[in-house]
C-alpha cells in the first residue's frame, strides 16, 4: 500500500551506525540508529525489531491467535480482553473516526475481504452488513466487545504504531540517532534528515521529491503494487468508509505528523475525502502532499494542505513525468 521513500543512510555523525531489515508487518522494516558501541547499535536495533514484532503478532488480520481475530471471533457474543498496545491502537482509531466523521474507520474489514484484500477465516461468524466504529465498544480493563456483527482490521494504523515503538525503542536504548522505515511508514529522531520521494500514481517507476524531512514522522499510502482490477476498474486497499468503495489509482498521499500513527491513519482519511480531510490535518497538526496522475501531460500534480494556511489545497507544482522537469505553477 505505502510507497518507499529514500533509502538513503543517516548523515554523517559522530559515533557507530548500523542498518538492518527485515521482513514485517506485509512489508520491508528498515532501522537503522547511531550509538557509541557496536554491540549497544545492534542490541537497540534488536530491541526496537521485537516491538515491531509484538506488533505484528498482536495486531495481524491473518493470524487466528492475534488480539484482532479474537475480537472479530468472540467480541459480538463477550467482552474479549485485549493487550494493552491493542487497546492503545484502537482508542487512536476511535479519536481518529470521531475527528473525521468516519472517514477513518476499522471496520471496513469485509469490504478488503470481499475484494480479496484480506483472507477469508472459516471460523469468523458471518457480520449483519450493518454497523460502523461506533459500535466498536471500549470497555474497561481492556476489554472490547462489538456492539454489531462487525469485523474490524487496524492494518490502517497499526503499522504507524509499530514504527513508533520502534523509536521509543532505540531512544530508550541511549541512541543519538535513529530512523525506522516500514514500507513509507517514516519517522527519524536527533540530528538527521531525509528526504521523501514520492511515486508517480501514473508512471511508478519515477519518483518525485516531496519534501525534506528533519524531525518526526511520515506515512504515505498509494496503491502502485497492490491495485487489483475489480468490474472493469484498477482498485485499491483503500476503502471509503462511507460508501464502502475502493478508492482509485490515481492518487498518491503523504502525510508529515509529530507521531507515525496519526500519520498513517490521517493518509486514509485524505484518500477517502481530500476535500474533508483539511480540517482533520489542522486538528492533528499535520500536512499532506496529494500527487494526482494527470493523463493530459503524463506527469502529475502536487497538492499541498500547508500552501494555504486554511484547510484547503493549493497546486504546489506541476511535475512531468520526468521529475528532474518539475516545474512551479
Amino acid at each position: 500500500m505505502n510507497a518507499p521513500v529514500d533509502a538513503a543512510l543517516l548523515h554523517p555523525q559522530p559515533g557507530v551506525k548500523h542498518l538492518r531489515a527485515r521482513p514485517l508487518l506485509g512489508t520491508l522494516v528498515e532501522i537503522a540508529a547511531i550509538g557509541a558501541t557496536a554491540e549497544r547499535v545492534q542490541a537497540g536495533i534488536e530491541r526496537a525489531f521485537q516491538a515491531v514484532e509484538m506488533v505484528h503478532t498482536l495486531m495481524s488480520y491473518h493470524a487466528a491467535d492475534s488480539d484482532v481475530s479474537r475480537i472479530n471471533r468472540c467480541a459480538f457474543d463477550r467482552p474479549v480482553p485485549v493487550y494493552e498496545h491493542t487497546w492503545r491502537v484502537l482508542a487512536a482509531a476511535r479519536e481518529m473516526a470521531e475527528a473525521s466523521d468516519g472517514l477513518f474507520d476499522i471496520t471496513i474489514a469485509p469490504t478488503l475481504t470481499q475484494l480479496g484484500f484480506l483472507p477469508r477465516h472459516a471460523d469468523f461468524p458471518r457480520i449483519s452488513g450493518q454497523g460502523n466504529w461506533r459500535h466498536v465498544a471500549l470497555l474497561p480493563d481492556n476489554r472490547v466487545r462489538l456492539l454489531r456483527r462487525l469485523r474490524i482490521d487496524v492494518s490502517g494504523i497499526a503499522k504507524g504504531y509499530a514504527v513508533d515503538l520502534a523509536v521509543k525503542a532505540l531512544m530508550d536504548s541511549g541512541m543519538s540517532a535513529g530512523r525506522v522505515n516500514a514500507g513509507g511508514d517514516l519517522r527519524l529522531f536527533g540530528a538527521t534528515t531525509q528526504t521523501l520521494h514520492a511515486r508517480h500514481p501514473g508512471a511508478p517507476a519515477s519518483i518525485v521529491p516531496l519534501v525534506e524531512l528533519r524531525a518526526g514522522a511520515a506515512a504515505t499510502s498509494a496503491g502502485y503494487y497492490t491495485q487489483r482490477r475489480h468490474r472493469g476498474r484498477m482498485i485499491t486497499p483503500l476503502i471509503h468508509p462511507h460508501t464502502r468503495e475502493a478508492c482509485g489509482v490515481e492518487r498518491s498521499v503523504t502525510v508529515l505528523a509529530q507521531d507515525c500513527m496519526t500519520a498513517d491513519a490521517l493518509t486514509k482519511v485524505v484518500h477517502a475525502d481530500p476535500a474533508q480531510a483539511g480540517a482533520v490535518l489542522m486538528r492533528f497538526n499535520a500536512r499532506a502532499l496529494m500527487l494526482e496522475n494527470d493523463p493530459l501531460t503524463g506527469g502529475c500534480r502536487i497538492f499541498d494542505s500547508a500552501a494555504t494556511g486554511q484547510p484547503g489545497w493549493r497546486a504546489r507544482w506541476g511535475v512531468a513525468s520526468d521529475p528532474g522537469q518539475a516545474r512551479h505553477v
